[in-house]
């Protein structure tokens, strides 16, 4: 079966998943706004009417902003994360020396290093870059060595018998093993990075959509807040069906396999 009859099976349910959410989730906000009926939580229908207006005043080049933290930071943790991974997944030694620092490291609440990051780098970009690559890597890393841990062992047996160089072994065994635990971590860690981002831009910074959402709600423009919010619940959105895509892209194998 080729990609294209892959990619027919899995695409249409995710995107059927994601409207069924978005529906679901604006009947209960509906219901919500006409049951408290208080300005502070306005009508849906209200609130995606002003998304054009601010749009037109400032909230795209807020959301650009964000977006550009966003895959910067996810970019940077990528490459860390992968390379860590492999380290410790395919050196023992590496592992070794590597585990006490993954596992003191992991458990910390990363909002609780934000102090530490702005008193280092201040409160520019470089801190908010740095703390969803913090949140991403560390996942990154442990997802990509278990996967390797757990990689049957005869399939190195029969490559090296067959004469594959290590650089060969890596490619047609390590990584198509890896890439589903990847994805799989980089949904979980990005919905979280990009909450934290939503905290790191009302500090310092005059863009970015945890700022104007904050301003808004500091003007007691409440429908302007709603809007920003939508906008970040709709970048997360995105950002979760880019994964997807890239998932069913790069793991096709896994998709039809779990479907058989």
């Amino acid at each position: 079966m080729n990609s294209k009859k892959a990619r027919k099976y899995f695409l249409p349910k995710s995107l059927r998943l994601l409207f069924g959410g978005i529906v679901s989730l604006n009947v209960i906000w509906w219901l919500l706004a006409v049951v408290f009926n208080n300005k502070a939580l306005p009508n849906p229908l209200d609130v995606y009417a002003t998304l054009p207006k601010s749009l037109s005043q400032g909230m795209l080049d807020h959301s650009l902003a964000s977006l550009r933290r966003i895959f910067l930071g996810v970019f940077l943790a990528l490459g860390l994360g992968l390379a860590g991974g492999l380290l410790t997944g395919l050196s023992k030694k590496a592992n070794k020396l590597l585990n006490p620092l993954l596992y003191l490291s992991y458990p910390v609440p990363k909002l609780a290093l934000l102090p530490v990051a702005m008193i280092i780098f201040g409160i520019g970009e470089t801190t908010k870059v740095l703390m969803i690559v913090l949140i991403i890597v560390f996942q990154l890393i442990i997802s990509i060595r278990d996967a390797i841990g757990n990689i049957n062992k005869e399939n190195y047996y029969v490559l090296s018998t067959l004469g594959a160089s290590k650089m060969q072994q890596i490619w047609h065994v390590v990584l198509p093993a890896i890439l589903p635990e990847m994805f799989s971590a980089l949904r979980v860690s990005v919905g979280i990075a990009t909450s934290v981002l939503f905290v790191t831009e009302t500090f310092g910074t005059d863009k970015g959509l945890g700022f104007f959402i904050v301003d808004a709600w500091m003007r007691i423009d409440y429908l302007t807040m709603y809007a920003g919010i939508v906008m970040l619940s709709i970048i997360g959105s995105l950002l979760f069906m880019i994964i997807d895509i890239m998932d069913a892209m790069f793991c096709r194998w896994s998709k039809l396999r779990s479907r058989s």
